[in-house]
């Protein structure tokens, strides 16, 4: 079973040894970040016995768990890396391995039709169950033990800087300029207060929906704090908070946003899935959750947010004002640069009565990140495989920072098939990112990189086997010509058969036959090489 709520889920990670305290004051201003850093690229507990067999070489990484007791300038603990490894995205989730919760996803979404009464009588209560996955209103929660409205500062929150440039000039992150303008380190606030820049909210579940309220959304969006009442709606254009503003703007309204912080474990995991049109992560939430996400009116928008909540920060995102956000340290191991985005009013914050603080920090992999990615990679294999039935198996390899590259293993039956499989792939959801898309045989591991390679070096010819297309990239590809647009590349590293341009016999792979490979195991004790 998953957690109901953060601290709950805290608990349980120091019970396992999956989570340290420290009890010395640290600073927010990168020293957090500097050491969840270096913890999330060292070992974790339980090292290479805890990798899945999707992950062999580098699924022992991680670190621990870590809560920070003392966070100068603030009276509430900071949270870090609970989900930054395999073992805790498991107990994160609820299950023993993700195949498990992929054959649950595939069941839900092509589930089998009875062929009998009987057998219709037997699914009325896995029908029952499906419509308890969704959310239920309740009339208190914790995430409402202190209510502030005038009195709402979000300077009393440990909020981090990541990286030494974050929220800073763009001159300072660009290879070849030159700063021309002394680095600002802080503004003044109404109060005469001094505010640090490059402050993030990091780990929050962003909620909001259409000008009508429907279509509730969650997504994990980045939120540079600005003042005490005052932050930034970071949102690329291809996700649904993005549409929703643009919505609400088109009818001149500001949109109704509320930036929720801790809940239920399956929460955060939800907020960055890649869910199908028309399915709600609150729905899936409930689904990893196997019950319904129990929830509360906001108390100063037209909202509801989860009742067992940390933190929530509620506002309304400006349909006419922007502000400079950025530049900031992302999951690529770059900065991604400074742009314009809407600013958010905060009209309330409210909270448990002892919380915890929950963030993040991205970079160069693996990170946190990597793992809630890998975890995504298996549990909607299903669903990849209904759209695309020709993949047998896909991986986003942690060097490609999940939308770099792509290894697909198909079942190939006709030529240029690979081709075709990479256009779906493009045509996928959030995968039409994918920069790079290396398309294999059946008989190669696609979670064996080396295998991979040696399939490139071995079939393909750069002419005839690389094909290059233009469409959405993803913004943070600073490699692209445009923001948001440049070229992809496929490469069929299949074995060619008639039809694909082969003018000549193709070889055999050279392989063992399956009897020797059986006699040496059974004699290898033998032969004394034990």
């Amino acid at each position: 079973m998953a957690f109901s709520n953060l601290q709950e889920f805290i608990a349980a990670l120091e019970s396992a040894r999956q989570l340290r305290r420290v009890r010395v004051e640290v600073d927010p201003e990168l020293e957090i970040s500097a050491i969840a850093d270096r913890v999330s690229k060292s070992p974790s507990p339980e090292g290479l016995a805890g990798a899945p067999r999707t992950d062999p070489v580098h699924g022992g990484d991680g670190g621990v768990g870590l809560l920070f007791e003392r966070v100068r300038g603030s009276t509430i603990p900071l949270a870090i890396n609970l989900f930054g490894s395999y073992a805790r995205m498991r107990m994160a989730l609820g299950c023993e391995d993700f195949e498990s919760l992929a054959a649950r996803v595939q069941k839900l979404a092509r589930p089998e039709p009875p062929a009998t009464l009987v057998e219709k009588i037997k699914m009325l209560p896995e029908l029952a169950k499906i419509a308890g996955y969704a959310p239920k209103r309740v009339k208190r929660g914790m995430c409402q033990e202190i209510v502030r409205t005038d009195d709402a500062d979000l300077l009393a929150l440990p909020i981090i800087k990541c990286w030494p440039h974050d929220g800073g000039a763009d001159e300072e992150v660009i290879v070849g300029k030159t700063p021309n303008a002394p680095q600002r380190h802080g503004v003044e606030t109404q109060d005469g207060r001094s505010f640090p820049l490059g402050r993030y909210i990091t780990f929050a579940g962003v909620y909001t929906t259409r000008p009508d309220g429907s279509e509730p959304n969650i997504g994990m969006y980045r939120i540079q704090v600005t003042g005490p009442r005052s932050a930034i709606f970071h949102c690329h254009m291809h996700h649904d908070g993005a549409r929703h503003h643009r919505l609400w703007a088109a009818q001149g309204r500001d949109m109704p946003v509320a930036i929720v912080l801790g809940g239920e474990s399956v929460l955060p995991y939800a907020a960055t899935c890649p869910l199908p049109p028309g399915i709600s992560e609150l729905m899936f939430a409930g689904f990893l959750n196997d019950g319904g996400i129990p929830m509360v009116p906001a108390k100063t928008l037209p909202l509801d947010v989860p009742a067992n909540a940390e933190i929530v920060i509620e506002g309304f995102v400006s349909a006419t004002e922007t502000a400079r956000e950025g530049p900031f340290g992302d999951h690529t191991g770059f900065y991604s640069l400074a742009d314009s985005f809407p600013t958010i009013r905060v009209t309330a914050i409210t909270h448990r009565e002892r919380p915890i603080y929950p963030t993040t920090i991205v970079g160069y992999p693996p990170m946190e990140d990597y793992y809630m990615g890998k975890a995504t990679e298996r549990v909607f294999l299903p669903l990849l495989q209904m759209l695309i039935p020709d993949v047998v198996d896909y991986n986003l390899p942690r060097w490609g920072a999940f939308h770099n590259f792509c290894f697909v293993r198909i079942r190939k039956e006709y030529p240029l098939q690979a081709r075709k499989v990479a256009s779906s792939i493009w045509g996928a959801g959030q995968m039409m990112f994918s920069k790079f898309i290396v398309i294999v045989d059946e008989d190669v591991d696609v979670h064996d990189e080396q295998a991979v390679m040696f399939a490139v070096g071995a079939h393909v010819d750069p002419r005839r086997d690389t094909f290059i297309v233009d469409g959405p990239m993803d913004i943070l590809d600073h490699a692209a010509p445009y923001c948001g647009a440049g070229s992809k590349m496929g490469i069929d590293a299949t074995r060619k058969i008639p039809g694909e341009g082969i003018v000549r016999d193709w070889p055999r792979p050279m392989t063992m036959p399956t009897e020797i490979v059986r006699l040496v195991e059974g004699r290898w004790a033998e032969y004394g090489l034990l």
